[in-house]
């Protein structure tokens, strides 16, 4: 069942964005070095593009994990023109650039300077679970999983309310189902919630795609067809990310989103496009 409201936990560390600088990046330093003892298994990678009012809030999150897994954070500066870089290099954490514009690139170079056995992808403007890291890396230790994905839930930030988005996150849930059992599951994949293993993302050229496809389900489609195993959903509460609407909004608001949603159910392509809208 999903939940209707947003979690305390979850609310404080959203709202823990909006306080001072200095404190959260302080929090964040003292947190992440206990995060990150000794050669990491974890590497989380996440692109940022002039993400300085919601970088902070999304390390907190990840910081504030709790795994035995040794883990590092990777943000992936995507040539921001505000201070996001400095504030992530602030924390303690690593943060490197990446001129060439765009999230396959972005993605490409987080993967390269990875150095764990396992590549969590992450956002920039998005709430992680305490156990979003164990969670999403423990499916990976086995042979029969390739990549693993998540759910997610919406924080509003404009108009719509919470508890319309929860209908909404129902109905996306079906198509979800929908195009899992009949249709592709990898169009379910997306960037800030999914795993896979390093040197298997190597191997498959990782978010490269061809024209028209996205980076994160192309890559499932690849790690699949190599063999490498069955993608496989995280359905637990306690790997839920919740993540600002803000594309929702820039797309046109939600009813927009729900009529396009319709019109590929009851119209869908006689082509399979490993592209999504959330």
């Amino acid at each position: 069942m999903r939940p209707i409201a947003i979690p305390s936990h979850i609310r404080e560390l959203w709202q823990a964005g909006s306080g001072s600088n200095e404190e959260n990046i302080a929090r964040i330093r003292s947190l992440y070095k206990a995060l990150s003892k000794g050669a990491p298994e974890v590497s989380v990678v996440i692109p940022a593009y002039n993400e300085e009012k919601n970088i902070l809030r999304t390390l907190l999150s990840l910081c504030t994990n709790t795994t035995t897994r040794p883990v590092e954070i990777i943000v992936v500066n995507n040539n921001s023109k505000d201070n996001t870089e400095a504030l992530v290099k602030a924390t303690g954490i690593t943060c490197i650039l990446e001129t060439r514009q765009g999230i396959t690139a972005a993605r490409n170079a987080g993967l390269a300077v990875a150095k764990g056995k396992y590549v969590l992808n992450a956002d920039a403007d998005s709430i992680y679970p305490a156990d979003w890291i164990e969670e999403m890396t423990a499916p990976l230790t086995r042979n029969d999983t390739a990549i693993t994905y998540g759910r997610f839930a919406f924080i509003p930030t404009g108009s719509t309310s919470r508890s319309t988005y929860f209908f909404y996150e129902q109905m996306a849930d079906t198509m979800r189902w929908v195009n899992k059992m009949f249709r592709e599951e990898a169009v379910n994949v997306y960037g800030f919630n999914s795993g896979f293993r390093r040197e298997q993302g190597i191997a498959v050229e990782g978010f490269n795609h061809p024209p028209g496809a996205n980076e994160d389900g192309w890559l499932a489609v690849k790690l699949r067809g190599k063999g490498f195993g069955k993608l496989h959903c995280v359905t637990t509460a306690k790997a839920m990310v919740w993540t600002a609407d803000r594309r929702i909004e820039m797309d046109g608001g939600l009813w927009k989103a729900l009529f396009l949603r319709a019109k590929r159910i009851l119209f869908p392509s006689k082509q399979i496009t490993i592209r999504k809208d959330l």
